[in-house]
């Protein structure tokens, strides 16, 4: 168990060695949030209007689903690291050193959790900047916060073992789009989900990124719905559990084809 804590710790740092290379990676992944966060928000403020909308002003309602959009699109990416390295034989390199097979995963997993805990902490920041208020205190944004990097997790393990799979980046970047967009799309992240039709209402109760989005809006509640956050954040435990699982098996079929 401690070789592969410090083996996870020794991967982990490799990713941010190559990160603090190129600090300004952060501010370009930022800045389709910061579009999302300000043009959406000022496009669409007047939905507020609309019968039926909760939730203040479209700024406080968009900032926690933008979090997660941002979690879902940038960990989405985290594959192609793995087709990175595989490409130029680090991988295999990596397979005849003595490091742990779990730590090449867990590692790069812990450095998106941590990757996404930043983004987050930054765009929530922006929202107080654009005034949004959470009134559900410091709790609930921690709370939030987890749940995000469950989240992200768990598309991190997805999209890694696309790569282990699939092994090139167009092919990739096709499969995480083909399943991101729609998600996005089909949650309560730019409407409230009773202004839904009935079938995106239907989908939404299974969609993860709705789960993670109902999370962070219990931050926005002077009084929070504690039992609704805890199913959600079981949901998002059993997620990440299982997509890790695929990862990990993914990775086995790719050790066994080498």
């Amino acid at each position: 168990m401690t070789a592969m804590l410090a083996n996870s710790a020794q991967i982990t740092t490799r990713y941010l060695r190559a990160f603090l290379r190129q600090p300004g990676y952060v501010i370009f992944t930022l800045v389709q949030p910061v579009i999302w966060l300000f043009l959406f928000g000022q496009l669409f403020k007047r939905v507020v209007e609309i019968p039926g909308f909760t939730g203040g002003s479209y700024i406080a309602f968009f900032t926690p689903g933008v979090v997660v959009m941002t979690a879902l699109f940038s960990t989405g990416w985290s594959g192609m690291n793995y087709v990175t390295d595989m490409e130029r034989g680090v991988m295999d390199r990596f397979l005849v050193s003595p490091v742990r097979r779990g730590a090449l995963i867990g590692g790069e997993l812990v450095y998106q959790a941590g990757m996404t805990l930043l983004q987050s902490l930054i765009i929530l920041g922006l929202g107080l900047l654009a005034g949004a208020r959470f009134q559900g205190g410091l709790l609930s944004v921690a709370v939030f916060l987890v749940s995000t990097m469950l989240l992200g997790t768990a598309f991190a393990s997805y999209s890694n073992a696309l790569a282990l799979l699939l092994r090139t980046q167009n092919s990739v970047i096709g499969a995480v789009n083909f399943v991101v967009l729609p998600l996005a799309f089909l949650s309560s992240t730019f409407m409230p989900i009773n202004l839904m039709p009935q079938w995106m209402q239907d989908i939404a109760r299974f969609n993860p990124v709705n789960w993670a989005v109902e999370v962070g809006r219990q931050t926005l509640a002077s009084s929070i719905d504690w039992s609704l956050v805890g199913v959600h954040l079981a949901e998002l435990l059993a997620l990440t559990l299982v997509c890790a699982w695929l990862s990990t098996r993914a990775f086995r079929a790719y050790q066994r084809s080498v």
